[in-house]
């Protein structure tokens, strides 16, 4: 069987991130042979520094990083009933690159969130801000864990069984989209 290489994608930056532990929870379950966590901390988008001096090189990066990648998985909690700033920047940053790296790209979504909701609208609004880029979404299961702080352990593992059967789910979803 070919090697694989997953890239995660936390639309959070915080330390102790319930989005980045639940990323890691589905590498764990996809067992990736590479798994990469991308790195969000750039500038903000602005077309007048594209001009002036290029597309910053950590955006290059990520770009690269998601063309080679096997697939994808993107976890995010909802800040205003959508996206993070911080995610909408990457894609807007990655969309400006030549490479259009998510065509075709498996991808995973997932959200988790302190609401009970867990992370319903951010879900749905970067579907929406994904189209345009025409990756090959899992539609599901849907992982949404609501209230997430009850659900993470203390050395950040994922600690509900149902959750975590979805997740793995999930996970195998997306191994099933590569190659396809």
């Amino acid at each position: 069987m070919a090697k694989t290489t997953l890239l995660g994608i936390s639309g959070s930056l915080r330390k102790g991130s319930y989005n980045t532990m639940l990323m890691r929870a589905a590498a764990s379950h996809f067992a990736p042979d590479e798994f990469i966590e991308a790195n969000l901390r750039f500038p903000l988008f602005d077309q007048d520094m594209e001009t002036e001096i290029g597309i910053p090189a950590e955006v290059i990066l990520l770009a690269e990083q998601i063309a080679r990648a096997d697939a994808v998985v993107i976890a995010g909690p909802e800040y205003n009933k959508s996206i993070t700033g911080v995610l909408k920047n990457a894609l807007d940053w990655v969309s400006r690159t030549k490479l259009a790296p998510w065509k075709d790209k498996p991808v995973a979504i997932m959200s988790a969130a302190d609401g009970r909701a867990g992370g319903e609208r951010t879900q749905f609004a970067l579907r929406l801000c994904m189209m345009p880029f025409r990756p090959r979404l899992v539609n599901g299961p849907e992982v949404l864990v609501g209230n997430a702080s009850e659900h993470f352990d203390d050395a950040g593992r994922l600690a509900t069984a149902s959750y975590d059967k979805f997740l793995a789910e999930l996970m195998a979803a997306l191994r099933a989209e590569i190659g396809r």
